[in-house]
């Protein structure tokens, strides 16, 4: 059995990948996709978000949507704006954010091995989500969202993907965004034989974003009925050492102090954090155990009691410790996944973004939280649990339209 394998991917035509790139399907709302697409005929958003190009009030679920999709994706085929390699290869896909870099190579993993649990997770899936993408990839015959995957200590793999790295790339494309993605194909059957045999030695991988497009691609392999080594049970990933890869943090806000008073919401915090009043400056957390929290007009340091520090693997976790000693206890929210009073700020947004949303009344508090290490991310896949929802914020964010994997 393959952990991965190299695969003939379907690319951008030379000298078209910038206007076919687009931000990862997940991350844009219709309206958004809708405007990004304009007087861009090729963009990867045609694919990957297809009822841009139907009536505004279609449902994003129609099966017209999906069958959109199939359409755009070989309109782009006939017209030679995607190519398919002659060859299974092996792609090695670079990540730039100003001075951060990730490289990562571009493979086709197993489903049997996603099965069993050496491609482990650490995230329930949506039902509703999952299907969205079970029906995207039977419509289009290919994967076209990559999983992202990251590997443990291994410097082996790390010296293969900059020997790769070294020639001339098919691409680079610095995005609106300023995120640089670079594409090199690897096409050495020497190279490729090394990267396999180091790859698939390895005890496990470990999904850091694709919970869903991974699932819908069980999903797919199983309802297909192929044999285990067939492309078809296998699914797009890029595969990053787990070391390069930058996680923000995934902050909280809440619509009410769960009918409280301020002072006697503090007093209750109190009990489990001790607590600095900073003021109008924006608290980041500097460790674990440390939280910044937002009321109207002011900051706080939150540094919870030492007796209150867990060790389990998921319960250690800063998005643990927040839930289960003030979000829940203090504030009355047991479900993240369901309760509509509390809602989730990417890193990416800025703390900023946090006073905005107190200081609008829109919600009443505010948290900011230290970034979940990818360490720990590694721990709680190796442990079979489940990280809370919201717990990890990944950038840069991987590309629609680098590479995608075509099924038949």
């Amino acid at each position: 059995m393959s952990l991965i394998k190299p695969f003939r991917g379907l690319r951008p035509a030379p000298g078209r990948a910038e206007e076919v790139l687009a931000p990862p399907y997940d991350v844009l709302d219709s309206a958004e996709a809708r405007e990004r697409a304009k007087h861009r005929p090729y963009s990867f958003l045609h694919i990957s978000k297809p009822e841009i190009d139907l009536p505004e009030d279609i449902d994003p679920y129609d099966p017209a949507v999906y069958a959109k999709a199939a359409e755009n994706l070989q309109n782009m085929i006939r017209k030679g704006i995607l190519i398919r390699d002659a060859k299974p290869c092996y792609y090695i896909y670079r990540l730039q954010w100003g001075d951060h870099v990730q490289t990562g190579l571009v493979a086709v993993a197993s489903v049997a091995d996603y099965n069993r649990n050496k491609i482990r997770k650490h995230e329930f899936t949506r039902p509703v989500k999952e299907d969205d993408r079970v029906r995207q990839i039977k419509a289009v015959s290919a994967q076209t969202g990559p999983v992202m995957l990251a590997y443990g200590e291994a410097p082996e793999i790390d010296a293969l993907l900059a020997e790769g790295a070294a020639a001339s790339p098919a691409f680079e494309v610095r995005a609106d965004d300023g995120i640089i993605h670079t594409l090199w194909v690897v096409e050495d059957a020497a190279l490729i034989d090394r990267i396999s045999t180091a790859v698939n030695a390895l005890p496990a991988l470990y999904i850091a974003d694709g919970h869903h497009r991974s699932a819908a691609a069980a999903r797919v392999c199983a309802e297909r009925g192929s044999p285990p080594e067939s492309l078809d049970c296998y699914f797009l990933s890029v595969i990053f050492p787990y070391h390069e890869m930058k996680i923000l943090d995934y902050n909280r806000v809440v619509r009410d102090l769960n009918g409280l008073s301020e002072a006697a919401f503090l007093d209750q915090v109190a009990q489990r954090f001790a607590i600095e009043e900073v003021g109008e400056q924006a608290v980041a957390p500097r460790k674990h155990g440390e939280f910044g929290m937002y009321l109207p007009g002011r900051w706080y340091r939150l540094t919870l009691k030492p007796e209150f520090i867990s060790t389990d693997p998921v319960g250690k976790l800063d998005v643990s410790l927040l839930a289960a000693n003030l979000i829940e206890p203090v504030l009355g929210i047991s479900d993240p996944r369901t309760d509509e009073r509390i809602d989730f700020v990417g890193g990416m947004r800025g703390l900023e973004e946090l006073a905005r949303r107190v200081d609008s009344g829109q919600m009443a508090v505010a948290f900011a939280l230290f970034p979940t290490p990818m360490a720990d991310l590694l721990a709680v896949a190796d442990a079979g649990e489940v990280m809370p929802p919201k717990s990890t914020w990944f950038e840069p964010k991987l590309a629609d339209g680098v590479v995608s994997h075509v099924l038949d």
